[in-house]
This record gives structure tokens, sequence and C-alpha cells, in this order.
């Protein structure tokens, strides 16, 4: 994160969907910001919060990259009011994400703007 900090250049990408398929995009694109210098986020929204317990099954695909995202943590968090009325709020924890509310029970994007990131809504 250091180059990061230097360069200002910062990203956040917003995954609302579940669908696997999109989400994967949103975590390959994560890192590959972060391999290119950039400070980057991850906030999952809405339906893509139910793709925690999905990926964190060791048999899953996606499951190695899924862990990578975590290692490098890129995970900013999750929706806590989404993610409570979808059920997956307790996947979400086990997993070690961070329950985001600061905006009605919904993580707010103008925050991540006041502090210089570009948002990115998949």
């Amino acid at each position: 994160m250091e180059q990061a900090e230097k360069t200002g250049k910062k990203v956040v990408l917003f995954a609302f969907r579940g669908d696997v398929s999109c989400f994967v995009h949103v975590l390959l694109n994560a890192i590959d910001y972060r391999e290119k210098g950039y400070e980057a986020k991850v906030v999952l929204e809405g339906e893509a919060t139910k793709l925690v317990a999905q990926l964190a099954k060791a048999d899953n695909p996606m499951h190695a990259l899924f862990e990578k995202t975590k290692a490098l943590g890129l995970f900013a968090g999750v929706c806590r009011a989404c993610s409570h009325v979808l059920g997956s709020q307790e996947a979400c924890v086990a997993e070690g994400m961070v329950l985001l509310d600061d905006m009605h029970g919904h993580p707010g994007m103008a925050r991540y703007s006041e502090e210089g990131y570009s948002i990115l809504i998949f």
C-alpha cells in the first residue's frame, strides 16, 4: 500500500450482484489494481453478500481467488443490513468480514468519495 499512498490512486469496487461469474471479475480487478499500485477495496452489498458462504468452501473452484483477495486485505467489508436480511451475515462474520453500516445500516459511498476513492459498481 505504500506505493498507493505515494500516488494517491484509490479505487473501491462495490459488488451488488449475486452472480459468481460477475463477482470473480470484481476480485480479479481488485487484485489487478493492487498489483498496479492502487489502494483497492471491495465492498459487498445486496446479493453479493450471499457469495461469501459459497466461496469459503474449499471445493469451490473460485475458493483460492477468494482466499487470495482476503489475504491481501482487499475486503473492506459487507453490508450489515443486506447480509442480515439475506441470511448471510453469520457466514460473512465467520470469514472475518467487517459489517459496514455507516449509511442507515448500509455502507455509504460518500465517505469513499471524500477519501479520494474512485467508485466502481458491479
